[in-house]
């Protein structure tokens, strides 16, 4: 996706899910049910930087700031509880999920417009600069505008797309967890993405 390609990503039946409530202050403070040794993290909409400390508010806080760089000014801090039932770096695109979620969370909350397009590239835009992980737009739009039964086939420079029906009549997709975790800012995806934009520009 990140060379510009088309690509043939589908919905699956897993996902992020939260319960937020807006607060009359600007803090923010959040609580995984998947990291529940973290305890309830806390930091504001003055201290959206990012931070090892952090932890996994990164992602979520990293959207934050990427609607603030749009243009849409947050205006209330918020109490958030975040459950995800995909495992994390099984490569299924938790944090993209997550940054889906937390961009339609603040598109729910705060009345902003946004399409699902736009929470789509947000989150890649969060990714790529909060985060810094160069990844492509595929698992934000994936996890975006998937749709039950399609698959959709994605051009990433144009970003056109269309859904292409998905009939598996007496089969299933299955995708097996080897445990092998997967982590994409900390791997060597980057260099690995510079090496083909080098290489595409050759």
């Amino acid at each position: 996706d990140y060379n510009g390609g088309h690509v043939f990503p589908c919905a699956l039946t897993m996902g992020t899910y939260a319960v937020a409530r807006k607060r009359d202050d600007r803090a923010i403070r959040l609580f995984s049910v998947n990291f529940p040794q973290a305890g309830v993290v806390e930091t504001s909409l003055d201290d959206l930087i990012p931070s090892d400390a952090a932890g996994w508010t990164n992602y979520p806080k990293g959207v934050m700031w990427a609607f603030e760089k749009r243009g849409f000014k947050i205006p209330n801090g918020m109490d958030i509880l975040i459950y995800g039932n995909i495992p994390n770096g099984s490569g299924l695109s938790s944090s993209a999920s997550l940054e889906v979620l937390t961009g339609t969370m603040l598109k729910d909350l705060f009345g902003f417009d946004v399409s699902s397009v736009d929470i789509a590239l947000i989150g890649q835009y969060s990714e790529n600069n909060f985060n810094g992980c160069n990844c492509g737009i595929m698992d934000q739009f994936a996890s975006a505008m998937g749709k039950k039964d399609n698959a959709i086939f994605l051009d990433t420079n144009t970003l056109e797309y269309e859904y292409a029906p998905i009939k598996l009549e007496n089969a299933k997709i299955v995708i097996s967890c080897s445990n092998k975790k997967r982590g994409l800012a900390d791997s060597k995806y980057n260099e690995r993405r510079r090496q083909c934009e080098t290489a595409l520009e050759k």
